[in-house]
């Protein structure tokens, strides 16, 4: 860890934020760096690079990354009708860098249609579907930014679906595998236009930072050379060295305070002894994820905001999207030796736009990859695969370094059941209210992962795959990509915060991370979050200079 400043609770910084990952990591690099006082209250611990290692145990059932549920239990329901079961359900990184300490680098932007969906297919019943207040020539700028602040390797023009660019990606492609030439190959001869994957994986030593080694740990993973372009490796370091921003670790935010006034007043936390502390600031972003987010405002309620804080609109923690995914996995007679190298290398993004004639709402991209683990691949046999003896052996034997899976991305609505509440029964370690998952798939998410995963088996059958296994599509009962719960948008009563990232109700209180989403994209949102953190930064020390903040 770097050296680094170090503040009083009692003493006021400028801003406080809470959350270290894609969105927080950029803000606290952008406003410490603009010549802000800045405090970041992380839940988890800073991981130095050479901890990281590649004990699946540790990571995939211990949790050594993300939350668990010992410490901050969930319960999950399918309609607000039914009885919540305990399990864990909103999946996300806890250590300095967030989730992009763990994720598989994949690093689509949001073309323009993403953003106007709403004015071009009309409204889907059963749904708050909405325009966002900005558009991606808004954000251009800063998608460009983040590729060249992080280190993005890609091959700008390779898809003719791309939406405009200002300029090209700092580095090359990362090297294709046996996956992508295949991936290629097929989706050729069916006219379809296979491209490099964009990913936030170093091709080549970028910024001081090593290139990526192709240790095939990525998915769920640390990078201990530093090649994945997390937060932890590309925006904290910077951060602390400017000398104005702490990184204050395993501080557990309970509640946001405000004054008579209804402005914050700083951030109340639990420390690593489970003691209480209160750190002032003039303002405080929140950049939790969009299920800790709502979680921090529904805990914050007063007389002022008996709803929640900043939930006047009483949406807060409602329209939750988790994205559609699907697969299918395919074995080949020859060793294609994917779990080598990062997760995927090949996208195909021409359905990202769907016909409206098929009678739905929706749109995706297909990736070739192959990112699961060796513990993790035994123990996901095929239904009519068995799971022990002979047969078992002589599967593992066949399909571990010869099989490759096309993952299936697509979008999700935003159905105002869907989402987060704190659960009445259930507290976590530190006595408070659990989080509460609902969710159900819309109808129309439902036939885009089936039309997705159609398109996936057509692919696979000009192929020379010799067994293909393609996964059931069925009710999403946990999320990795958190979006959509504390919506941006003009309208007070239809929306959280405005299109600079500021609440409606809370003018010193600024939300920025996966819940400000208003429609889901196709399922790579982590550098939208970054562009959206690059963007608020720009607007909140604007204001900040202005003394609006």
């Amino acid at each position: 860890m770097n050296p680094q400043v170090s503040y009083k609770p009692s003493e006021e910084v400028d801003f406080v934020i809470v959350g270290s990952g894609a969105a927080g990591g950029v803000l606290a690099k952008e406003l410490s760096t603009n010549g802000f006082k800045v405090v970041v209250l992380e839940q988890g611990r800073y991981i130095e690079p050479t901890e990281f290692g590649h004990d699946e145990i540790a990571v995939n059932l211990e949790h050594a990354l993300t939350n668990n549920a010992h410490n901050s239990p969930q319960t999950f329901r399918a309609t607000p009708q039914d009885k919540p079961i305990q399990q864990l359900s909103a999946i996300y990184g806890r250590c300095v860098g967030g989730g992009t300490v763990h994720f598989t680098a994949n690093f689509w932007r949001f073309h323009e249609i993403d953003f106007i969906e709403r004015s071009r297919r009309g409204a889907v019943p059963g749904t708050a579907f909405d325009d966002w207040p900005i558009t991606y020539v808004d954000l251009e700028p800063y998608y460009t930014k983040v590729d060249w602040e992080v280190g993005v390797s890609g091959l700008a023009g390779a898809s003719p679906f791309d939406p405009p660019r200002t300029k090209p990606y700092p580095l090359p492609p990362l090297p294709v595998k046996s996956s992508g030439v295949i991936f290629e190959q097929a989706a050729w001869k069916l006219g379809w236009h296979p491209f490099p994957a964009p990913m936030a994986i170093l091709s080549r030593p970028y910024r001081g930072r090593a290139a990526c080694i192709h240790c095939g740990r990525c998915l769920g993973f640390g990078c201990e050379v530093g090649a994945k372009s997390s937060s932890l490796a590309a925006m904290v370091p910077v951060a602390q060295a400017t000398g104005r921003c702490e990184i204050r670790t395993e501080s557990y935010a309970f509640r946001v305070k405000t004054n008579r006034h209804a402005r914050a007043t700083g951030v109340a936390y639990f420390d690593r002894d489970r003691r209480r502390h209160f750190q002032k600031a003039r303002a405080v972003i929140l950049s939790c994820n969009g299920a800790e987010t709502p979680r921090l405002l529904l805990l914050s309620k007063s007389k002022q905001f008996p709803d929640g804080l900043a939930n006047s609109s009483g949406i807060v923690g409602k329209h939750l999207m988790t994205n559609g995914f699907t697969g299918v996995t395919a074995v080949f007679e020859h060793p294609l030796n994917d779990y080598t190298s990062a997760a995927v290398s090949r996208v195909v993004h021409d359905f990202y736009e769907i016909d409206p004639k098929l009678g739905f709402y929706g749109g995706g991209g297909m990736d070739a990859r192959f990112g699961r683990t060796p513990i993790g691949f035994a123990v996901g046999t095929p239904p009519e695969v068995p799971s022990w003896g002979k047969q078992y052996k002589k599967w593992l034997a066949e399909s571990f370094a010869y099989s490759m899976s096309i993952s299936c991305h697509t979008t999700s609505l935003p159905v105002e059941t869907n989402g987060f509440t704190l659960d009445p029964d259930l507290k976590d370690a530190w006595g408070l209210p659990a989080l509460c998952m609902t969710h159900q798939h819309h109808p129309d998410d439902v036939k885009m992962m089936k039309y997705l995963q159609d398109r996936a088996l057509e692919l696979l059958a000009a192929s020379p795959a010799k067994q293909v296994y393609a996964q059931p599509i069925r009710n999403q009962t946990h999320a990795v990509h958190l979006l959509g719960t504390c919506r941006m948008g003009n309208d007070p009563k239809r929306s959280v915060i405005n299109a600079d990232h500021r609440t409606h109700d809370v003018p010193n209180l600024f939300l920025c991370d996966g819940s400000s989403f208003v429609t889901s994209g196709r399922g790579q949102p982590t550098m939208t979050i970054e562009a959206l953190a690059f963007r608020a930064a720009d607007r909140i020390t604007a204001a900040a200079k202005r003394g609006e903040v």
